[in-house]
């Protein structure tokens, strides 16, 4: 079942208009997530929301915004007052433009997003919009509000749909320069750029996400199951740096050990790649067993160990 629409409106081409919806194209559930507890009684921790004078807690009908001017200044702005800021992006992703994707910063993308018509009408304008960027080979820039803010969105087909990517705005994106002004310039030779090259040669392939695995995800899993299953917890050994003497040396070390490096991967990765989704979910279930000292004499509230952790 497809997520909630994050947005609803239309997408308008000069004079041709169509309903749709905006979906988030990425996401985060199912990451190892964790809960803030007292640790003397193993309960939740719960924030609430105080005055930051009286230190009594105020009811969310009771909270407004505000912009701070100075220390103990602030505008209120209420949300009706918001709602005034009346856009036409609030409703509507008019297409202002399109350019080359070429000339789009990375630096400028936020997150990307799935746009589809919206119920049974509209499917003829969409495709008609959609092919039209397909076949021009172009980008098509617009405006749409998000959490009550303007956001630009590139607009681009892909398969049957479109995928709408956020763009920062100038302001939001910071100079290089004061980044990278120290850096000294330094002449590289011909032989350490060929002995480079052949490393790139050896490393090339194909980006294919499946076969990328969050290793930290997976070394969560592995502490939180082997806690479950009452195994004591080691420290592992960190790696360490190795000082580069002379960067010729490291460079031919390098591809002495890149050559040797395909047929010494499998031993660590024997493992079947495990699907994010599917794999954590399965990891995760309870875990029968001997439960620890501490475990056992924790109150029930305290410990659950059925609890969802992604």
């Amino acid at each position: 079942m497809a997520p909630r629409a994050n947005w609803k409106g239309f997408l308008r081409l000069s004079l041709v208009t169509c309903p749709v919806a905006l979906y988030p194209a990425t996401s985060e559930s199912e990451k190892v997530s964790f809960n803030q507890l007292n640790r003397k009684t193993g309960h939740r921790i719960k924030y609430a929301k105080v005055d930051a004078d009286t230190g009594e807690e105020v009811d969310n009908e009771d909270i407004v915004k505000g912009y701070k001017v100075d220390t103990d200044t602030f505008i209120e702005v209420t949300k009706e007052e918001l709602e005034n800021v009346a856009l036409e992006s609030t409703r509507t992703i008019e297409i202002d433009e399109f350019v080359d994707r070429s000339e789009i910063d990375p630096r400028y993308l936020i997150r990307p997003y799935y746009l589809r018509p919206d119920g049974k009408v509209g499917h003829d304008a969409f495709a008609v919009i959609r092919e039209t960027i397909r076949e021009m080979n172009k980008v098509a820039i617009g405006r749409v509000v998000l959490t009550n803010r303007e956001h630009i969105i590139a607009l681009e087909p892909l398969d049957k749909g479109l995928m709408g990517t956020l763009l920062r705005y100038p302001y939001e994106v910071r100079s290089a320069d004061e980044y990278f002004d120290d850096i000294q310039d330094v002449k590289v030779t011909k032989d350490m750029l060929d002995l480079a090259k052949h490393i790139v040669n050896q490393k090339a392939g194909h980006f294919e996400p499946d076969k990328f695995e969050d290793q930290y995800e997976t070394a969560l899993i592995d502490l939180i199951n082997q806690k479950r299953a009452g195994k004591p917890i080691t420290a592992k050994a960190r790696p360490r740096g190795e000082n580069v003497v002379d960067l010729m040396d490291a460079l031919r070390k390098s591809i002495g050990r890149d050559a040797t490096g395909p047929t010494e991967a499998p031993k660590k990765t024997a493992k079947k790649p495990r699907k994010a989704a599917a794999g954590q979910k399965e990891m995760l279930m309870p875990i029968t067993g001997k439960k620890t000292a501490k475990e056992s004499a924790a109150k029930k509230p305290a410990a659950k160990p059925q609890r969802k952790s992604a």
